[in-house]
């Protein structure tokens, strides 16, 4: 699937971002951002059945893969990320709106970038990702997603890197599985994954996300503390463009109550629940994704 794309690395925001493109670059612009632990190739196989309607890009976002790996965690604060993607939109698109889309922690910087740049994107798509709002609502009050997100906790550990390397990866590589299911994981692809963990800097970018985050997560089987939480203002964290939420439901890292609410954050949101699929549906159904995408964006 590689000879489908181009690649360059663009300079942004004080970091150089390494970027796979497919499609026309006279076609409207369309962004994909990949979640943690992937790298630009998360979103290859739906890039490829959207490239005869738009130019799709997909970075590698900063500390991960072929992208740069400032150090320290300050720097993988979500201000920085977003102003990545806005310094990236602007490169590819300088006098027109564009498309946005993310998984996962992609998935995050997608909704935190429609917040602050509201004028920018036509559309935003979302595939097994949450908005901040109803997700730490979630993680103060529902035992179910507390515990599905303890994870948290070792990739914030100052051991997280050791322990993540160790045996070829294969803490890693059991997360993964521990998301949901993870048949396309052919050794080709893992291969793939190894490459982009093996970058010097890499796997301490990649948590440095985590450490970063603001998102307060109790430990299970204690009272949470709802003053460690983040201050939840609906009004700030408005999303008012057209919104496509796509969800697999067997996802077992994000849990029905990380969704619950959305409407007061996102008004204009069309939901896909898709059957059979978890946390990897980019992977797990790539086509059907693409093409509940084509039929959203043409409606």
């Amino acid at each position: 699937m590689a000879d489908k794309f181009s690649f360059e690395t663009v300079a942004a925001n004080g970091v150089e971002l390494h970027c796979a493109t497919c499609g026309h670059q006279d076609n409207p612009l369309f962004l994909f951002l990949h979640g943690f632990p992937e790298y630009w190739a998360g979103w290859s196989q739906v890039m490829v059945h959207l490239a005869d309607r738009y130019f799709c890009v997909a970075p590698d976002q900063r500390g991960y893969n072929l992208s740069s790996k400032p150090e320290g965690a300050r720097n993988y604060a979500a201000r920085h990320l977003v102003e990545d993607i806005f310094q990236l939109g602007r490169h590819f698109s300088p006098d027109r709106k564009y498309l946005l889309a993310g998984h996962d922690w992609g998935a995050s910087v997608a909704y935190a970038f429609a917040m602050r740049h509201r004028d920018q994107i036509e559309r935003l798509v979302i595939a097994n990702g949450v908005h901040p709002g109803p997700f730490q609502t979630a993680l103060l009050n529902d035992a179910a997603q507390i515990e599905a997100s303890q994870y948290f906790h070792l990739l914030r550990d100052p051991k997280a890197e050791r322990v993540l390397s160790a045996d070829g990866y294969a803490r890693l590589f059991n997360m993964l599985s521990g998301f949901s299911e993870v048949a396309f994981l052919d050794e080709m692809t893992k291969s793939g994954y190894r490459d982009a963990w093996d970058k010097p800097g890499a796997l301490t970018g990649m948590v440095n996300w985590y450490r970063a985050s603001p998102i307060y997560v109790p430990v299970s089987g204690q009272e949470p503390d709802a003053s460690r939480a983040l201050a939840i203002d609906p009004e700030r964290l408005q999303v008012s463009m057209p919104h496509l939420l796509i969800h697999g439901v067997e996802d077992r890292a994000l849990r029905p109550a990380a969704f619950a609410g959305i409407d007061t954050f996102a008004p204009n949101t069309d939901v896909f629940e898709v059957q059979g699929a978890g946390h990897w549906i980019l992977h797990e159904k790539p086509e059907l994704v693409a093409a509940r995408m084509l039929e959203w964006l043409r409606a």
